[in-house]
């Protein structure tokens, strides 16, 4: 109804999106993320770059498995570091790498620079779990401990028992897109082969990528082999298993524009979409817009 302000609406995206954020509400100060860690930080670089250039991001909390654990009291930071609140559940932690006969520690008995899988008593309910989280100490405040997450151990690729965490495997494909000239990733899943059944072929176990990019609509096999390349190059025990043959060349499709929102369609409501598919269906609906 307010005929002035759609005006300047259309005149501003007339111009393009990029820093549109701030064009619209130029009194915006910092945009606040659900999370900002591991392979989400793919979403955050795309908005620092296109929609909301220019604008600072906080992530103020931390949650795992349903419950607030931790602040981040560093919002100027560019990573997100949390304190953890000690009346916020009960925490224990088991140190990384797992020892043969591995014991928890508590909340006073952890060591800056060290890797913890979290195992956490939260209220209501009182249930005790193994959360899959994997943090790094990265300081004290007083006397309660700071830390990053590092990444999901239940979100990692393995064929051959390889055990490829998310966020590494992010980070070796980001390297592969700068390979590619003029290509921006725009979102990404990748599943083990064995998911695609006869469909993915004849050849031994590998993983089958799925990329959406923006500004490069093919791929040649050399800029294709670049993956696998990086995946060599970022994980010994990757390229000793291609050495070998055990784990065959991976598999790089491209998908149509707007692929993955059909993804969060099919997911329900918003939230992080999971690197590591395990349904079929969802697959099928990233098949089915395959350009290449």
């Amino acid at each position: 109804p307010d005929t002035v302000r759609a005006t300047e609406l259309r005149a501003e995206c007339a111009r393009g999106f990029e820093g549109i954020v701030r064009r619209l509400w130029p009194q915006l100060e910092v945009v606040v993320v659900g999370t900002a860690h591991g392979a989400e930080q793919l979403y955050c670089e795309t908005l620092r770059q296109a929609d909301c250039k220019g604008l600072p991001f906080y992530c103020p909390f931390y949650r795992a498995a349903g419950a607030l654990l931790g602040v981040n009291l560093w919002p100027e930071e560019p990573a997100p570091r949390f304190l953890l609140c000690p009346d916020f559940a009960f925490y224990e932690f088991l140190p990384c790498p797992p020892e043969e006969e591995p014991q928890t520690v508590l909340l006073g008995e952890l060591w800056e620079g060290r890797e913890y899988g979290l195992v956490l008593t939260a209220w209501p309910g009182e249930y005790r779990c193994c959360t899959g989280e994997v943090l790094r100490v990265t300081g004290f405040h007083k006397q309660c401990p700071v830390v990053e997450p590092v990444r999901r151990d239940s979100q990692a690729l393995s064929v051959r028992g390889e055990s490829i965490p998310e966020d590494r495997f992010c980070r070796s494909l980001c390297r592969a897109v700068g390979m590619w000239p003029g290509a921006r990733l725009v979102d990404y899943v990748c599943v083990e082969s064995a998911l695609l059944g006869t469909s993915s072929g004849a050849c031994a176990p590998h993983y089958e990528v799925f990329v959406e990019l923006r500004g490069l609509r093919d791929l040649s096999e050399g800029q294709r082999y670049k993956l696998d390349q990086c995946l060599q190059e970022d994980f010994p025990i990757y390229k000793s298993f291609r050495f070998k043959g055990s784990i065959g060349p991976l598999s790089l499709h491209l998908v149509g524009a707007g692929a993955f929102a059909q993804l969060r369609e099919a997911l329900g409501p918003p939230g992080p979409m999971p690197r590591v598919l395990r349904e079929e269906r969802l697959l099928q609906l990233i098949q089915s817009t395959i350009i290449s």
